[in-house]
């Protein structure tokens, strides 16, 4: 079960990481948390994105994803909900006053409710983007090997190394992100600039998915 070649899984991780490194809207998230609120804040938003990867990971697995594939009407509720709760998202940070925006010198000061927020917020935006559903149902099936192991379960282990990969990815980016606006994050006017960055970026990216095609 699960033998792979050594051409497998060169492809298969040259691949996912190439797309890891590509913008999209989990990262314009994370790294606008991170941001936002600093590292602290970006790891929670990282970890909410995760799971929304993994739960997407697990229905391709088991051939759920197919729906939106198939279906105009699912791919339309989905997408929808998605870009209205992006465009609510967005405007909730246009209408803070910036105070949100905490010092990275002490991680300890970030309110462990707000990161709890942030992380289900992560949550939401993966799982309310159907493009990232049919990503998973696309990409994955391409390493399915014949004689390795029942598809679900190849599937299953494709798409957890897919987030695995992330945890490579996404860390080092967040510690620099976070290290290049520490020096300004103790400026409230600073603060209320980047809440204004992130507000516009999030309604952006609603804006963009409401307008995507399957």
């Amino acid at each position: 079960m699960f033998d792979y070649s050594l051409v497998h899984w060169v492809s298969f991780f040259t691949v996912s990481l190439l797309l890891h490194l590509s913008p999209g809207p989990d990262m314009a998230f994370i790294l606008g948390q991170t941001f936002k609120g600093g590292k602290v804040r970006g790891f929670s938003a990282m970890g909410g994105i995760w799971l929304g990867a993994i739960c997407h990971a697990m229905v391709a697995a088991f051939g759920l994803s197919a729906v939106l594939m198939t279906s105009a009407s699912a791919f339309l509720i989905v997408k929808w909900v998605g870009a209205a709760y992006l465009i609510w998202l967005g405007i909730q940070a246009l209408r803070s006053k910036g105070s949100s925006f905490l010092s990275s010198d002490d991680p300890s000061s970030v309110p462990q409710a707000n990161n709890w927020k942030v992380f289900r917020q992560g949550v939401m935006v993966s799982l309310l983007n159907p493009k990232v559903a049919i990503f998973f149902m696309a990409f994955l099936p391409q390493f399915v090997v014949a004689g390795a192991g029942p598809v679900s379960a190849q599937l299953l282990l494709h798409g957890f190394l897919v987030v695995l990969i992330a945890g490579v990815v996404e860390p080092p980016i967040i510690l620099l992100a976070d290290r290049l606006v520490g020096k300004f994050r103790e400026s409230k006017k600073f603060g209320l600039w980047m809440d204004r960055c992130l507000g516009g970026l999030l309604i952006g990216l609603g804006i963009k998915l409401a307008s995507s095609e399957r």
